[in-house]
This record gives C-alpha cells, sequence and structure tokens, in this order.
C-alpha cells in the first residue's frame, strides 16, 4: 500500500512533536487502523509517521519516534549484531533499489521482528523522497514453525515404531529362516504386512495434510451411495469382532442424489465411525438425512450424524477437536485423523461440527450440499 498523503489529527488528540505530522492517509484510512507497523521516514531520513501498530510491536511511542532519524526511532540489527540501516545504506545506496525483501531483523532487547521496506522515488534512479516501513511481530510464523516441528517429532516417532518392528523381523527371518515353525514365520509375517500398512496410512496421511493446507486436495465427483458406504464399514467391524448389536444405521429416506469422492467420504466415515468405536462406549448410531434447506420443501445435502454413549468430549476440547494432534485419549493415533476430516468435508463444499449426543456420548455431524461433477454442472 503506497502513502499517499499527510493529514494532521483532531485538535486536543496531537502529540507531535512541532511541525511533524502525526499520522499519514493512505485510500483515506488512518494509519493507526492498518493491522501491521508502519514507519514512514521523508527524503531526509526523519520519521513522519510511526503509526499505532508500529508502537506496540517496537514499544516506542509514536511522539517519541516522530521527528527522529530513522536509524534511532527504529534501531534495527540483523541477526548477526549489525546495524542495518547502515548495512543498507537506504537513502545512499545502489539508485535502482525500490524495496527490501521481508526478513527477521532484531529490536533492542533481542526481540525478533518482521521487516520489509519499499524506497519510494519521484522518478526511476532518482533520489529516495521516502523510506516506507512495514513491521510484523513473529508471534504467527513462531506458531506455524512451532507446529511443522510438532509434526515431524510426531511423524518421526510414529515412524519409528512400525520401521523397527518390520527391520527387527525381516533381519530375523533372513538369519534364521530354517529354525522357525510355517506358524512362526506366518505370525511374523502378518506382523511385518500390518506394520507395513500403518506406515502406508501415515504417509497417506501427511500427503493428505500437504495437500488440504495447500489447497490442491482434489475431489473427483461420482454418484455415492451413502447409506450403503456405512453399511459396508458397520460389516466390516462385525466381520473383525464387534457385537452387531453395537450399531444402529438409521436413514430416512428419500435422500438426495449425493456426487462426492467416494474414497474420501469413505476416508471421513471410517474416521468418524473408529472414533466412535475406540473412544466410546455401548451404541453407535449413524444416522443418515436429507439437510433441510430454509425453503420449504428444498434439500441442500445429505447430512450423517455418529454419535456414541460414552464420556464425551470435554466442553473446553470442543474447539480444539479438529485442529492438529488433538487426541480425544493417549490411546495412540498420531492425532491427525480429524483434521483431514474437516478438510475433506470442506473440500466437497460442506461443513462438520461436533457436540453432545442426546445420551452423553460424543456427536459428529457432517453435511455435504447437492452437487454434481464439473461435465454435468
Amino acid at each position: 500500500m503506497s502513502v499517499a498523503g499527510t493529514s494532521t489529527a483532531p485538535e486536543g488528540r496531537d502529540e507531535r512533536p512541532a511541525g511533524a505530522p502525526r499520522r499519514y492517509e493512505a485510500a483515506g484510512l488512518d494509519a493507526d487502523m492498518l493491522p501491521d507497523g508502519l514507519v514512514v521516514a521523508d527524503e531526509n531520513g526523519r520519521v513522519t509517521c510511526f503509526n499505532a501498530a508500529a508502537a506496540r510491536i517496537t514499544a516506542v511511542r509514536p511522539a517519541d519516534a516522530l521527528g527522529q532519524p530513522l536509524h534511532r526511532a527504529l534501531p534495527l540489527e540483523d541477526l548477526e549484531g549489525r546495524r542495518w540501516w547502515q548495512l543498507t545504506d537506504p537513502y545512499g545506496g545502489l539508485a535502482t533499489r525500490i524495496r527490501q525483501p521481508e526478513r527477521n531483523l532484531l529490536l533492542p532487547g533481542g526481540r525478533e521482528v518482521l521487516v520489509s521496506a519499499r524506497y519510494v522515488r519521484d522518478q526511476p534512479l532518482g533520489p529516495v523522497r521516502r523510506v516506507v516501513v512495514s513491521l510484523r511481530d513473529t508471534e504467527a510464523r513462531r506458531r506455524t514453525e512451532r507446529s511443522h516441528a510438532e509434526l515431524i517429532a510426531t511423524v518421526a516417532h510414529e515412524l519409528r515404531s512400525p520401521l523397527t518392528s518390520v527391520k527387527g523381523f525381516t533381519a530375523t527371518l533372513l538369519a534364521k529362516w530354517e529354525r522357525f515353525t510355517d506358524d512362526q514365520k506366518r505370525l511374523m509375517l502378518e506382523t511385518v504386512d500390518a506394520d507395513a500398512d500403518r506406515v502406508t496410512r501415515l504417509i497417506a496421511e501427511l500427503l493428505d495434510i500437504s495437500r488440504i493446507d495447500s489447497g490442491r486436495l482434489e475431489v473427483r465427483r461420482q454418484p455415492v451411495d451413502i447409506g450403503a458406504a456405512v453399511s459396508r464399514h458397520i460389516q466390516a467391524y462385525v466381520a473383525a469382532g464387534q457385537p452387531a448389536g453395537r450399531f444402529l444405521l438409521r436413514i430416512q429416506q428419500p435422500l438426495p442424489a449425493l456426487w462426492a469422492d467416494p474414497d474420501k467420504i469413505d476416508q471421513v466415515l471410517s474416521n468418524l465411525i473408529e472414533n466412535a468405536v475406540r473412544h466410546g462406549e455401548g451404541t453407535v448410531t449413524i444416522d443418515v438425512t436429507p439437510s433441510a434447506s430454509p425453503r420449504e420443501g428444498e434439500e441442500t445435502g445429505t447430512s450423517v450424524t455418529v454419535s456414541d454413549e460414552g464420556p464425551g468430549i470435554p466442553e473446553a476440547s470442543m474447539n480444539r477437536v479438529f485442529t492438529r494432534f488433538w487426541r480425544g485419549s493417549k490411546r495412540g493415533g498420531t492425532g491427525l485423523g480429524l483434521y483431514i476430516v474437516k478438510g475433506i468435508v470442506e473440500a466437497h463444499g460442506g461443513s462438520i461440527a461436533v457436540g453432545r449426543a442426546p445420551v452423553g456420548g460424543a456427536e459428529f455431524r457432517f453435511t455435504l450440499p447437492v452437487a454434481a461433477p464439473a461435465y454435468l454442472a
């Protein structure tokens, strides 16, 4: 945003030194309304604008900065301890320079701040008439870096266990193949196969997270029978040993035609039902219903509700359920599943919410809108 001109504050509010304008206006906005710190120096290198955000970030009052040389009002150093304004020399440096890309610099006391600058010239290669400096706090970036570090640590931990098992069993089989019975060999190979599946699932989760974060999660829409999809998951749990009476499937007919990515919808259902089975108690109820429109007689999509009769999710944790690394309990898992579920549902244009079931357990409800593949739109 370029700075267009100056104006003075209303009478009684102006704390500037004599002759120094208190604020700049850009596109009719007071500089104090900007979310980022804004510092402007004139052709003589003296500060003519020091907005409220700059004061918050630097802990310097605007009245103390206005009219001061830029290097005194904003004493920055690079990460090697060199004085930034002497190093870059904005007024006497190369005449072809028009900006400084954003970088981490240090304020007095060692606090990091993100700084970028624009050198305003009346004409190309002319003298610098104004230096416009943008300041941003690094806390948001630090949170992102901590999140990435936590992701790397979690992935490393989750990969180490199955890979150690795979390596141990394969090395043992190769070294002592003749000493094991067929049943022992089968047991070890089945363990290797299960651990390989675990690694594959983790890698798939990482790829999904990468696509969700970058906005590149592709949805290949096809007709989906959501009731049949839920039935398949229930049958798989019953075949694995869960009692059939633990599941209750209720489908309200007629359902609108659902066009969605069947593999990704299976991923959503698998995650929600598995959470209810592993972390909940009692009957796991799945309700499939049309999603009503505010207009009478119209339907906007399909809703699926998965609920259990367990202790539920504490109110204090409700707003963190769909964040990375949230775990409802300490019993395994990466804490990435519900984050991915939310990303998949939203990629379909839908929504998902968590609450408390009528019987006290956890309740997850996602809604998918009526949609069609691109070639039918």
